[in-house]
């Protein structure tokens, strides 16, 4: 049997030692012999993301990374974002699972409890987390989105910063808790460096996204699944070149 491909969209324009930090994520899971992940990071887009502004420009880089993905042979892509930027116009082009850890992580954490709370990073986080909860239908089941206070570090993520940084997350599962919180969703992939900890030092379980993305999609492709067409109809008039000309003049003008 031929070994499936998975490529990971990483939402940034990193460099490949940026690209290696979230690679690291593979390594806290379990993935069988017959699947690979590729990782690969966006042509270009946003150098934070705070704001509408970001949120957009997200959607569009990650969509454009993605749309070669099914002809270049892949049998999956995965979105390494918990925004799940990019996945519902992908799943409109493409015809293999598109993958994201936003609402996964949340549903999934409604299989091991009744309530979930989610950790942001810090408090400019908060909206864009509470946002999808509410989009997806979760705010009866979310008791919590409680941040860190710490800055995101998009391309060297926590490292180097472990022993300040973990206890304040430790700190803010454990309002989220007092708050009801049964199950917590770490609220980015930049976070993964911290869920080892995290499980050892909580009583309740921990979901790391990334991780739980790669399981998905194992899962997906050995039920022979794939996305709802009724649910993401394919465009009349795909735009895909002018898509790729667009980011390809983005990254142009952010190498001046």
């Amino acid at each position: 049997m031929a070994k499936k491909k998975a490529l990971v969209i990483v939402p940034f324009a990193l460099d490949a030692a940026g690209v290696a930090n979230r690679k690291l994520q593979t390594r806290a899971v379990k993935l069988g012999p017959d699947i690979e992940f590729d990782f690969k990071p966006v042509t270009a887009g946003p150098t934070s993301f705070m704001s509408a502004h970001d949120w957009m420009l997200m959607d569009l880089a990650i969509f454009e990374a993605g749309l070669e993905a099914e002809k270049d042979g892949y049998d999956a892509v995965v979105i390494d974002t918990m925004s799940d930027s990019g996945m519902a116009p992908l799943r409109s082009m493409l015809k293999i699972p598109i993958v994201s850890p936003g609402r996964a992580s949340m549903m999934f954490a409604l299989l091991l409890g009744n309530k979930f709370a989610v950790l942001a990073q810090w408090e400019p986080s908060v909206l864009r987390i509470k946002k999808a909860v509410h989009e997806y239908g979760l705010s009866n089941q979310c008791a919590a989105v409680e941040h860190f206070d710490t800055p995101p570090d998009f391309a060297n993520l926590l490292s180097g910063k472990e022993d300040k940084v973990f206890p304040k997350m430790k700190a803010a599962a454990e309002r989220a808790m007092a708050k009801g919180a049964e199950v917590i969703c770490l609220g980015s992939t930049t976070m993964h460096q911290a869920a080892e900890y995290l499980a050892g030092a909580l009583p309740i379980p921990v979901i790391n996204p990334g991780p739980l993305t790669y399981k998905l999609v194992e899962a997906w492709l050995a039920l022979k699944l794939s996305h709802s067409r009724k649910a993401y109809p394919a465009p009349l008039v795909p735009k895909i070149e002018m898509v790729h000309a667009m980011l390809a003049a983005a990254a142009k003008a952010e190498k001046k």
